[in-house]
Parts: structure tokens; sequence; C-alpha cells
């Protein structure tokens, strides 16, 4: 792998921080210059934001890091239409797009994703992602860039002999036993992922997805979302965005009493198909200002 840099310049919608900080990805880090360093398949990039220009340098397995980026970060999307469009339902959602104006919904792999969500389960960020690095270097393949070592994260086939003890040992708790039955469903083809991708039903891949050891609604929609998938219509609900939608439209006494299917109808009516990229824009600006 030869290390490779690609420059980006007058990209709009772009900003590192929202990008990477608004909960829907676990393997990039910010740097002490402010950039962001991360990996996705067989990929290790560093990115940072100069001026107009968005630079990024990194190794691919590739040799086409243009090509990676683009692909990745969902570059050939319009997210100015889709804010204009967004901000025009009403001013709350106008705020919020304001606060996370620079957001992009990543193409993550669709394995990495199912695992890395299965793993977010009544966790934090801090540790989840520490267990997707233990997972990653105790099973991933080394990438080395910069004298550092990176590991991409273990395929289904990769982990085949891990044992549940074994996951144990990595810190995932409760989650060790989902995250070993999940695996065999899928070397098993009980899922088949490919099927999954070329399926335009969203309720049928939903449907799916949930057949997964650890996979619940919330953890599904989030698969949707924030994978290949690119279900843009799903709204993934858990605490910060209940709150923001019984706050801004609900308004209800208790707030934990609002029920999914009210909040999913609501968010269906007020934003149609693109309520996933809503979600995002409203789950940000509550969690960042509280």
């Amino acid at each position: 792998m030869k290390e490779e840099k690609c420059i980006l310049k007058d990209q709009k919608s772009f900003k590192l921080k929202d990008i990477f900080e608004c909960g829907q990805c676990f393997r990039w880090n910010e740097q002490e210059d402010g950039s962001y360093t991360g990996i996705w398949k067989e990929n290790v990039v560093n990115v940072k934001q100069k001026n107009n220009e968005i630079i990024f340098e990194g190794v691919t397995k590739s040799g086409d890091l243009e090509k990676e980026i683009k692909e990745y970060f969902d570059i050939e999307r319009d997210y100015e239409a889709i804010k204009i469009k967004l901000g025009k339902i009403d001013d709350n959602m106008k705020k919020s797009i304001e606060y996370g104006e620079g957001i992009r919904i990543l193409n993550q792999d669709l394995w990495e994703t199912i695992i890395s969500f299965i793993i977010s389960a009544n966790n934090n960020i801090p540790r989840i992602k520490g267990i997707i690095e233990r997972i990653s270097k105790a099973y991933g393949k080394e990438i080395k860039y910069k004298e550092k070592s990176y590991y991409t994260f273990p395929t289904a086939e990769e982990l085949k002999d891990v044992t549940v003890e074994e996951f144990r040992k990595l810190g995932l708790g409760f989650r060790d036993i989902r995250l070993y039955e999940t695996t065999h469903m899928i070397l098993e083809n009980k899922v088949n992922l490919e099927e999954l991708q070329k399926n335009p039903n969203t309720q049928e891949v939903r449907e799916k997805l949930l057949s997964l050891s650890g996979v619940g609604p919330k953890v599904a929609d989030c698969i949707l979302l924030f994978s290949t998938l690119k279900r843009f219509e799903v709204f993934p609900i858990d605490v910060w965005v209940r709150r923001v939608m019984n706050d801004l439209y609900i308004k209800e006494n208790d707030e934990t009493k609002v029920s999914k299917k009210k909040i999913e109808d609501l968010a269906n009516e007020k934003f149609g198909n693109l309520a996933g990229i809503a979600q995002q824009y409203l789950f940000y600006w509550r969690r960042e200002i509280g």
C-alpha cells in the first residue's frame, strides 16, 4: 500500500466534527491538530479542513483514494438541496440544520455496521469505540500508516472460531452471546447480506435485520440508515430523539410515555423520505446543546 493524497475544493455540507461526532460511526478519532484519522474497509485515512479545501491523506487497498473517498462520504449526493427542503418544514428544523450543517451520512460497510450497533446497545460512545478497537486488533488485519498500526474490522469469516468467552474477555458484557450468534447466522446464510443490499423493500430488510441476535427496532433502524443500505426514510428513536420530538412537537408532560409509533408517524408525516436525515440534525442539535 502506498500513501496517497486527495484534495476536494469548495465542498459544501462537509464539516469533520458534524460528520464524525453525530453518532453514526465509531472508528474516527480526532487528532491534536483537529484533523480526524479513521479506518473503513481496508483504508486508513487522515482528513483535515483548511480554508476551502478538504485534504485526505492515507493508504487504500484499491490504490484509488479519490474513488474510496467519494463513495464513503457520499460526495455525489446534494445535501444543500436536502437542507433547503427540510429547512422549509419549520423553524425547529431550520435551527437544527444550521447547527449541524456539515453532516453527511456515511456509506459504512453493512457487516461492520450491524456488529457496531449491536455493541452500541445500552452503551456509551467511548466504550463502544474501545470494544470495536479491541475486536479489530484481535481478529482484523493490520495496516501500517505513518509508523502506526491500524486494524481492519474483522469479517464474519475471521470471527467464525471466536468463542463467547473470548468475546467476553474483550469487554462485551451481555453482548458477547449476541455477537457470537449473529456471526454464525451470517456464516450459515440465515441472513444474506448481499440480498439485503439488493432488496428495495425497506420493511422486508428491517424484518431480516430484526431476526439477528441483539438487533432490536432502534438498532435495526440505525443499520438501515448508517450503512450502505442507505434507507433515509427510517427514523431511529433513542432517548435524545424521543426528548427532542416531544419537546418540539408532541409536548406530553412525561416524554417517557410517548409511544415509538406516535413519533414514527409524526416523523413520516413531517419529513417523509428524508426522515433519517432530519433525525440526524435533530439528534445532534439536541444532544450537543442539551
